[in-house]
């Protein structure tokens, strides 16, 4: 029986209430507006930071509120069922700075993880390029040594968050000899660093608010002391990292799903058709308990997946983490875009405008099956994962 690792504690449930009330007061009332606008949600920042929920995995050790994994999972997915874009505050900090907390010296640690935990700065993650995105090996980016000091130029592609945040993880061949993964090393790129400039924001489906963009490194001057672990390691950081936060996208697709969910089940018992309220129908019945026995199972996979990672973070290997975190991506995700679609369905033809938050949460759900490794490559790695 593993059920004892993922039921959620007390805190747990009493973290739900309070960011579900925060989301509700300050987060939701933004949503539309933002969407909209295409504008980054400082607002809902603040209000996140205000409420130390901006980056709770940090340790208390270095400033932070040191939640465990289902804590992070929680605070993704109750900001998701109100905003996703605004979800991407945590998520996004959870991605950039899990490589620093993996693999960084402690030097990086106190100086990066501290400032994340004050709410100084936020964190996004640079893997993809316009050539690599699922073949993330064959990255371009180059980093030169020169001395005590290393020299990027590159450019990195579908970057989440890009320009707000002041921090980059950023993966580089540092040892083209070396061939592929191996000649691949990790680095912390500040924004602030001469030669770092972005693309202009990509025009998007959903997740509107937060910016999507080119990171451009050129000639870009950083000291040795910035690398993350040891040279030639960092395609197996990025690797491990995204054990551990293919499970917060699971989150975000939980939370877009559960608004959505929400949302149809509010309509279906106000909307009357044939004299009475179309909820009364066995047709609308059976799609409302479908979509929520698909949310259900995607819940408990991801939970499952988020204590595994959370054992994995404190040094316990967790042999099945790789598979359990790539099933509930996608799982939750396939999910998240089936409910969504239904809830369409269900509000008919206001479904499908913007007075309704449903047509909304639909774009921001289909992000959730291609970002962090989209879906076939999830049953890729499963599949490996049992065969190997």
């Amino acid at each position: 029986m593993s059920f004892p690792l993922y039921a959620p504690a007390e805190e747990h449930d009493m973290l739900r209430e309070t960011v579900r009330a925060l989301a509700d007061e300050k987060i939701a009332p933004r949503a539309a507006e933002a969407d909209e606008a295409e504008e980054f949600p400082w607002d809902v920042y603040k209000a996140l930071v205000a409420a130390d929920l901006h980056a709770i995995h940090v340790p208390e050790q270095y400033g932070g509120a040191g939640g465990d994994a289902l804590a992070a999972v929680i605070v993704i997915e109750e900001v998701a069922r109100a905003c996703a874009s605004s979800s991407l505050i945590p998520a996004v900090n959870k991605l950039g700075t899990v490589p620093i907390m993996l693999s960084a010296s402690e030097e990086l640690k106190q100086q990066y993880l501290s400032a994340v935990a004050r709410g100084d700065a936020m964190f996004s993650y640079a893997l993809s390029e316009p050539e690599a995105g699922s073949d993330a090996a064959g990255m371009k980016t180059r980093a030169v040594r020169d001395g005590d000091h290393y020299v990027l130029n590159g450019t990195k592609m579908w970057i989440t968050n890009a320009g707000v945040s002041e921090y980059y993880t950023v993966m580089a061949v540092t040892d083209p000899s070396a061939g592929g993964a191996r000649g691949i090393s990790a680095f912390v790129v500040e924004k602030s660093d001469e030669g770092v400039s972005f693309g202009p924001k990509e025009r998007k489906l959903g997740i509107k608010a937060s910016p999507t963009r080119q990171v451009i490194l050129e000639d870009v001057r950083i000291p040795e002391s910035r690398m993350i672990g040891a040279p030639g390691t960092g395609f197996k950081t990025a690797l491990a990292t995204l054990d551990h936060t293919r499970v917060t996208i699971a989150a975000q697709a939980l939370g877009i799903a559960q608004g959505a969910l929400d949302y149809a089940v509010g309509y279906v018992k106000e909307r009357k058709q044939f004299g009475k309220a179309i909820a009364d129908f066995q047709g609308v019945q059976f799609m409302l308990a479908d979509m929520a026995m698909k949310l259900e199972a995607a819940r408990q996979l991801t939970y499952h997946a988020a204590a595994k990672s959370e054992l994995a973070m404190k040094g316990q290997p967790q042999k099945d983490l790789t598979f359990l975190s790539s099933a509930a991506k996608c799982a939750a995700s396939d999910a998240a875009m089936e409910i969504t679609v239904d809830a369409v369905q269900l509000l008919g033809g206001y479904g499908y405008t913007k007075d309704f938050p449903v047509e909304r949460m639909m774009r921001d759900a289909k992000i959730t099956q291609i970002y962090e490794g989209t879906n076939q490559i999830q049953r890729m790695v499963m599949a490996r994962q049992l065969l190997k």
